[in-house]
């Protein structure tokens, strides 16, 4: 099941969040902060999937894709198929650029309401 779909900028400020299971605001701002660290900590060249049971909880892991200015991430419990979750934020990503043309963080960030 995925839990939470995120759009974050290089400097840690969520441009998009959606928590699929409810917690309060001060929860999800711990979790961006705690997804964040771990991603610019993550060298180039190394594999999109992590896993994230510090953060989220045991068999829970997330994928990524770092574009430009952007972490674009999904996360998921153990039920799901990596290769489909890397293959769905793809798909995220490409739809995103077919509404706005190449898809930049100031696209996201004036049209929220069309993202969402």
């Amino acid at each position: 099941m995925i839990q939470a779909v995120m759009v974050i900028s290089t400097l840690g400020k969520p441009r998009l969040l959606k928590f699929y299971n409810f917690q309060d605001s001060e929860k999800h701002q711990e979790l961006v902060r705690g997804v964040f660290q771990l991603l610019s900590a993550r060298p180039e060249g190394v594999s999109n999937f992590v896993e994230a049971d510090a953060i989220f909880g045991p068999g829970t892991r997330l994928v990524y894709k770092h574009l430009a200015t952007l972490y674009f991430v999904f996360v998921f419990d153990s039920s799901e198929n990596e290769l489909a979750m890397l293959d769905l934020v793809q798909v995220f990503v490409e739809t995103l650029n077919r509404c706005f043309k190449n898809v930049c963080e100031l696209d996201i960030v004036f049209n929220f309401n069309k993202v969402q």
